[in-house]
């Protein structure tokens, strides 16, 4: 397998887990916060669900041009973000599997007010930001569920809430 060919590989057994996620956030807290510095539970659910498509357009330019500032959306409905993360998951299908193993081993770069902040293998910034950074909002989205004691999915292993996919499987066999 090629390395986009793994990396979509993941994002296929992960996609599922992270809908999960965003389809308990209840309609009536979408502007709910725990904190005032924290983003709305809407703002964080549509972050997670953008941010694979925002990062693997972003990687197409080389070098990329970093954002001035970041956008948290505030959306109006779950149906919002969960079509927003339809999009964005047909968005990686697509365009992951473009990048063959010399683009995702070439030096990324990406700059910001003129100069480079920013050198490494375009698979090391996807691995980061397309994943890692994703797990850690899908954690801390996890906290907030908790605390509007919705159910927290169950994601590598149980949650308080359910046990992971593969034992719900053996169980119901």
């Amino acid at each position: 397998m090629s390395i986009a060919e793994e990396m979509l590989a993941e994002f296929e057994t992960q996609a599922p887990i992270t809908r999960k996620f965003l389809e308990r956030l209840p309609e009536d807290k979408l502007t709910w916060k725990p904190h005032e510095k924290s983003m709305s539970a809407g703002q964080l659910a549509y972050h997670i669900a953008v941010v694979p498509s925002g990062i693997v357009r972003f990687v197409q330019n080389n070098p990329a041009q970093a954002p001035d500032s970041f956008n948290f959306p505030q959306p109006a409905s779950r149906s919002e973000i969960l079509n927003a993360f339809e999009e964005s998951a047909a968005t990686v299908r697509s365009l992951l599997p473009k990048f063959d193993d010399t683009a995702m081993k070439e030096t990324w770069r990406m700059n910001a007010g003129g100069r480079e902040v920013l050198a490494q293998p375009r698979a090391e910034f996807l691995r980061n930001v397309m994943f890692s950074h994703l797990y850690q909002h899908r954690g801390q989205f996890s906290v907030y569920l908790r605390m509007l004691d919705v159910a927290v999915p169950a994601s590598w292993g149980p949650s308080a809430d359910e046990p992971p996919a593969f034992m719900q499987k053996a169980r119901s066999a």
